[in-house]
């Protein structure tokens, strides 16, 4: 967050399930987490204060396996996201892990995801990446950044 608000960035705000991380983040940012919005909550079930222009996923909906709760997710990205917002999400590619930290997970490429976003969504830009974790394994991950239609 420190990086975006160095690069100009405002109005910027984070949810996490975990309040744990929050207060990690707000700590790790000193004075200049009083200039972001802070939201523990379940992305499920997040209900938003204003709208916002962009949407970034770090890696969140491809823990979404249950199919109820990537119908939420879209629903609660369909009301925050203004139109014409963008929406960038991290996933897990096809053919790269199952699991993560002991979870399952769902894989990704820009059809399937296209899939459970709707059609209220278009594509307009993807990338590639073989990660590579602390443990040397690589994983491949994708990039989507997808514009809500109006």
């Amino acid at each position: 967050m420190g990086r975006l608000q160095a690069a100009g960035c405002r109005h910027l705000a984070v949810l996490d399930i975990s309040g744990a991380a929050l207060d990690m983040a707000c700590k790790r940012l000193g004075a200049q987490a009083a200039q972001i919005e802070w939201y523990e909550a379940d992305i499920t079930r997040f209900t938003p204060p204003h709208p916002f222009t962009l949407w970034h996923d770090r890696a969140v909906f491809h823990f979404l396996t249950a199919a109820e709760d990537r119908r939420r997710y879209v629903e609660v990205l369909s009301r925050t996201l203004v139109p014409d917002g963008h929406v960038i999400i991290a996933a897990f590619a096809i053919g790269g892990p199952t699991h993560c930290s002991n979870l399952e997970i769902v894989q990704y490429d820009a059809p399937r995801l296209l899939a459970e976003l709707g059609t209220g969504f278009c594509l307009e830009e993807q990338e590639s990446e073989i990660h590579l974790t602390p443990a040397g394994k690589e994983q491949k991950f994708g990039y989507f950044r997808l514009r809500r239609l109006g």
